[in-house]
């Protein structure tokens, strides 16, 4: 016997969460979760898993799928591989649904069969999931409409391995001198607050004046012991506060990405890495045949960063006037002079596609180079804050004792 609660108006495309109780192979009694589109999918969903229901429950529209980046570069990958061996898309989707382990990408997979089953174009069913953006759909639709669909996902996979590559050296690169300095902090403030008083309580006893620099820390470790509970709940809700603002203003987000474009080391590598990015986007748009005019549009987050976001439209709007590419480019104040120039000639000679990849590859190999010196220099330079940090304390608290060793 198969329940339901009441009818739900179903649709299309709608997915709901339904509960499940029954047998499966062995005789045995199973129970679980699983989202489908309706009793009749619920029903062979459990069928493949040789599972027979007798009690099936909606429980309402599932949640939509949060797909991750990894997901997306994952199935890029395998569909391009399936496609190129001769499999028709259905029949390719079907094949990846079954091989993955992921519950969410194997519930889009299904979804995206279904959809193309309706009639749907493969790139008007991946739209319905924002994760793939705006330029993924696009280019997908260009495969579909040339027959290339499989070299424009391979193509796609590659550029997402090398993106996922640099942001995973570049992570790499921040968090180690990050924690260093994070470490270093702590030890100190736990020297300031734990330590640092019971020099105080022998200090007072010697009767004599303290160096100044003992006298600089003997304040601060008292300031901190009374505000350090402020001051940590105080920091603990600036930083939520901030994240909440970051994800819902976009004026702060935009004042945000400006700010981290500034410091000397770390801005140049992320414009660095925002301008390959959208060199590479908007050369691989041109070389698919999409009009400069209409690239824009398809570009509007490419670089993840709202700086560029904004100079991407304000481009946009100077091309649609008849502006030349560098001359908008330039007059946003986010390119430099390398990057300029050579698309100025390009445009002139009508090689502009192959122009701007060519600068996404030459940035790219800068990148990696920028990012192997800061990874090679933050050892050191931690260090040395470390010992700075450390050191200057324990200097500081032995003074007294040497002068007055020196007295005696």
């Amino acid at each position: 016997m198969i329940e339901s609660e009441a009818p739900i108006t179903v649709h299309q495309g709608q997915e709901f969460r339904f509960s499940w109780r029954g047998i499966n192979a062995t005789g045995g009694t199973k129970n679980g979760v699983l989202i489908a589109t309706g009793i009749g999918a619920a029903r062979a969903l459990l069928k493949q898993q040789r599972i027979t229901a007798f009690k099936i429950i909606n429980q309402g529209p599932a949640k939509p799928a949060v797909l991750r980046a990894a997901d997306i570069t994952t199935f890029s990958r395998q569909l391009a591989g399936l496609l190129h061996a001769g499999l028709p898309l259905v029949a390719a989707l079907d094949v990846m649904a079954s091989s993955n382990t992921r519950p969410t990408l194997v519930r889009v997979i299904h979804a995206l069969a279904r959809a193309i089953a309706q009639g749907q174009h493969f790139s008007a069913a991946l739209a319905h999931y924002p994760q793939f953006g705006a330029m993924y759909c696009q280019l997908v639709a260009i495969g579909e409409a040339s027959g290339a669909l499989a070299p424009l996902l391979a193509q796609l996979a590659d550029q997402r391995e090398r993106a996922a590559a640099q942001r995973a050296k570049l992570r790499a690169a921040l968090s180690y001198p990050a924690g260093i300095l994070i470490v270093s902090l702590l030890i100190t403030t736990a020297l300031m607050i734990w330590v640092v008083p019971t020099f105080k309580q022998i200090f007072d006893g010697f009767g004599t004046p303290l160096p100044v620099p003992t006298r600089v820390v003997l304040s601060l470790s008292s300031a901190m012991a009374h505000c350090i509970v402020p001051i940590t709940l105080l920091i603990s809700a600036g930083t939520l506060l901030a994240g909440i603002g970051l994800r819902r203003s976009t004026t702060l987000r935009t004042a945000y990405d400006h700010f981290i474009l500034m410091p000397p080391i770390i801005g140049p590598l992320l414009q660095q890495l925002a301008i390959t990015r959208w060199s590479r986007a908007l050369g691989t748009l041109l070389k698919t045949g999409t009009p400069l005019a209409d690239a824009f549009n398809i570009m509007a987050k490419v670089t993840n960063n709202a700086v560029f976001d904004q100079a991407t439209l304000n481009i946009s709007h100077r091309v649609r006037r008849g502006e030349r590419l560098a001359n908008a480019m330039r007059a946003t104040g986010c390119f430099p002079p390398t990057v300029l120039q050579p698309i100025a000639i390009a445009e002139e000679s009508g090689s502009l596609d192959t122009m701007l990849n060519d600068l996404a590859t030459l940035n790219e190999q800068q990148v990696d180079m920028r990012i192997a010196t800061l990874a090679n220099s933050a050892e050191p330079l931690m260090i040395i804050v470390l010992g700075l940090l450390v050191g200057g304390l324990v200097v500081a608290m032995y003074l007294p004792i040497i002068e007055l060793g020196n007295v005696i």
